[in-house]
């Protein structure tokens, strides 16, 4: 007797029945939607980049007739260098003073505040802790332009309006660096290592500066990087507070956008700055900046990755 087998036949009706082998749609719209992002923020982001760093080697004529992503030459570059130098007699670098000045000095003040305040808050017991710790958040969310206005009231009853203290002590103002102190200190630095130095006889001043400190430096980086920039970068606090040859970079920079005759007409009899001289402006403001991140870079990337886990 013959066996029939009268099994049904294996079907492939769905189109992940064998792995590997059938189309998936998911897949690829997942990887073409990921191309089309990652296209975006290159158009978005890093073209205008590359035609700000070739803009300072081409003369104004090259930068409206050339292709834009062209090289020009060095004899450009020299011509536009000299062009900022002599500008006012070389204020760019009056500027370029200013702002190591207020940025510094407001970066010593604000570490020398922030990190011990972090501290406190988050090891440490006192009365009115959760008070301080709340109006520290709810003042980090305020925008910091919205304080312009009465901070400059209070700075000029103190007759302080035009002085470097004007734009050195808001800048110094950073409860943000309070906040990430006290994220840091909570979740990263055990409780038990700074009991123990207490019980070896340690003070709490020899504990903080002793034991705290050297395990904070990522969030010291943290901070002082944020504060940097934040500061580098801001214009409108400068703008009112310290007017003319006190202004730092960027400030200045908005002084030689409006001698360009492209962006304002009416400068077309005075002085005027073609558009790869401030192209060349803007690269020089944003140096400092740069070269700070990354030689500090490998502590930018540990503070941020720090309080992830609690151990």
């Amino acid at each position: 007797m013959i066996d029939i087998d009268v099994r049904e036949p294996l079907t492939t009706t769905e189109p992940h029945a064998v792995r590997g082998t059938g189309f998936a749609p998911g897949r690829w719209v997942g990887r073409v939607l990921a191309l089309v992002v990652a296209a975006f923020f290159v158009v978005f982001f890093a073209l205008p980049l590359v035609w700000l760093l070739l803009a300072p080697t081409k003369d104004a004529r090259q930068l409206l007739v050339d292709n834009p992503f062209s090289i020009g030459s060095l004899d450009a570059l020299a011509t536009n260098w000299h062009n900022l130098m002599t500008f006012q007699n070389g204020i760019v670098w009056t500027w370029l003073g200013n702002s190591v000045l207020y940025s510094g000095v407001a970066l010593v003040i604000t570490l020398a505040v922030s990190i011990p305040a972090g501290y406190a808050l988050a090891l440490t017991e006192f009365r009115l802790r959760r008070a301080l710790l709340a109006v520290t958040l709810v003042v980090m969310l305020i925008p910091s332009t919205a304080l312009v206005l009465p901070v400059f009231l209070e700075l000029s009853a103190v007759k302080l309006v035009g002085t470097p203290l004007a734009v050195i002590l808001p800048f110094s103002f950073f409860p943000f660096g309070v906040y990430l102190t006290y994220i840091y200190f909570s979740t990263s630095v055990s409780r038990d290592l700074l009991n123990a130095a207490r019980i070896d006889g340690a003070g709490e001043f020899r504990v903080f500066w002793s034991v705290a400190m050297p395990l904070a430096t990522p969030v010291i980086a943290l901070v002082g990087f944020f504060n940097l920039v934040g500061n580098w970068n801001n214009y409108f606090l400068p703008f009112v507070m310290a007017p003319g040859r006190k202004s730092p970079i960027q400030v200045g920079l908005a002084e030689l956008l409006s001698n360009v005759p492209l962006f304002n007409p009416t400068s077309a009899g005075s002085v005027t700055i073609d558009m790869p001289t401030l192209a060349l402006a803007t690269l020089l403001s944003v140096a400092p900046v740069l070269i700070i991140f990354l030689f500090s870079q490998r502590f930018l990337v540990t503070g941020m990755t720090a309080g992830g886990t609690k151990e």
